[in-house]
């Protein structure tokens, strides 16, 4: 009698822990998702105060953008010597035009996934290495990962925590795209301005991927829009470039022909 009771008990204490473990199977995709979700909105709700901070509708509506300074090359975190004045055009998403010298004689433009350099020799396709660096660059950008990246219902929001950047405490944020491509952007928890995005990219010969950096500072307000004045690039953690910008404009008249690659080169041509 003692032992049917035993087994009796048993029998129950066993059916709990089954039901137990059933209802923990089934309620764990359901918490699992509910703390996804939860985080996806973090990661959004980041990236909303970013976009406020940087002037909100009038950023995100800019017809382009002008900007002056002075840019220096680096290799291996040590200066080139390669330094000089740079004045660019930006139009959104795919047309940017700069001119590498104070004589206005040097010009590349980058016209959708074509790049050319212009000079009183006339026009040349860039080598694919550099047209490809500054492709990458402006599809990796903060704009594009706003205008484009964030109106994919496809792209993933990870918020990653805070973290340092720039000696400031930050928000992280990363976006993944539906090619499983991604962006990460650290923005500085009390302004929500934009101190540094980040990449990385395949070689396709070696096969290994390769780590774009740029971090931003000095950010001065503009027409409305906070703009960094300081800018620098790391590649696999070595500086690659600095610049330091002297003058910013919005929604500025552009140069005659300005992205007509023809008209410049005949214009420049001696």
């Amino acid at each position: 009698m003692a032992a049917q009771f035993w087994w009796g008990e048993m029998k129950k204490v066993l059916t709990l822990i089954i039901l137990a473990v059933l209802f923990a199977a089934h309620s764990l995709p359901a918490q699992t998702d509910a703390v996804q979700d939860a985080n996806s909105k973090k990661a959004h709700a980041a990236l909303d105060a970013m976009v406020a901070a940087l002037g909100g509708d009038r950023w995100l509506t800019l017809q382009n953008t002008y900007i002056e300074g002075r840019t220096s090359g680096f290799y291996q975190g040590k200066p080139t010597g390669a330094i000089g004045d740079f004045f660019s055009w930006h139009v959104f998403p795919d047309k940017d035009r700069i001119e590498l010298s104070k004589k206005h004689d040097v010009v590349d433009i980058f016209l959708g996934g074509e790049g050319w350099e212009i000079t009183y020799r006339g026009k040349r396709a860039l080598p694919a290495d550099q047209r490809d660096e500054f492709l990458r660059r402006r599809d990796h950008s903060i704009e594009t990962a706003v205008k484009v990246w964030m109106k994919d219902p496809r792209t993933i929001y990870l918020f990653d925590g805070q973290s340092l950047a720039e000696r400031h405490l930050a928000d992280q944020v990363t976006l993944i795209n539906a090619s499983n491509d991604s962006i990460t952007i650290q923005m500085d928890a009390q302004t929500h301005l934009p101190l540094r995005r980040t990449y990385q990219w395949r070689d396709p010969l070696y096969k290994d991927k390769n780590e774009e950096v740029e971090e931003y500072d000095d950010y001065h307000t503009i027409d409305g829009i906070p703009t960094p004045f300081g800018m620098t690039r790391f590649h696999n953690g070595d500086m690659t470039n600095q610049r330091f910008v002297y003058k910013a404009a919005y929604n500025v008249p552009l140069p005659p022909n300005a992205f007509d690659v023809d008209a410049t080169a005949a214009k420049i041509k001696k």
